[in-house]
């Protein structure tokens, strides 16, 4: 069933809410790029991961990009779509970390030598985003404004 209002959230999880493509995206991301890989570090059947890599291809998150010729073979890069996604990954696992993992499964270090810990951040102001702060303005027909964000 489609989502009753138009919102980017609904359309973006068609595209990449299922789990095998956010764990595709976590493996060219952390730099597995080749099919056997991906397929065993996800552990998807074979037929499942070839759809999901087709559907990232064709909608410009992923490119597929030739690495031998004969026999051809292919590896998974991410575009620039692709690569805006990797904060949107880093921080569902630091959610998963904080909420779920009794140990945090991996450490990501940052260039600075300090564990990363990722936080949303106005572009503007450069503040760190919280709940309170925000104020929907809503701009699409069937939504119904709720004024401000509340708890």
């Amino acid at each position: 069933m489609k989502d009753p209002r138009p919102c980017s959230i609904a359309d973006t999880l068609a595209l990449v809410g299922e789990k095998y493509s956010l764990l595709v995206l976590r493996e060219v991301l952390l730099g597995v790029r080749r099919f056997d890989r991906i397929a065993r570090n996800i552990g998807a059947p074979r037929d499942i991961l070839t759809t999901r890599l087709r559907r990232l291809v064709e909608a410009g998150v992923l490119e597929k990009v030739p690495y031998n010729e004969r026999p051809q073979r292919f590896e998974y890069r991410p575009t620039e779509a692709g690569l805006e996604l990797e904060p949107v990954l880093l921080t569902l696992m630091a959610w998963g970390d904080r909420h779920l993992a009794d140990k945090p499964p991996v450490d990501l270090e940052h260039s600075c030598g300090a564990r990363l810990t990722p936080v949303v951040t106005c572009a503007t102001c450069g503040d760190k985003v919280e709940h309170d702060a925000l104020t929907p303005h809503v701009r699409a027909p069937g939504w119904t404004p709720a004024g401000p964000v509340s708890t």
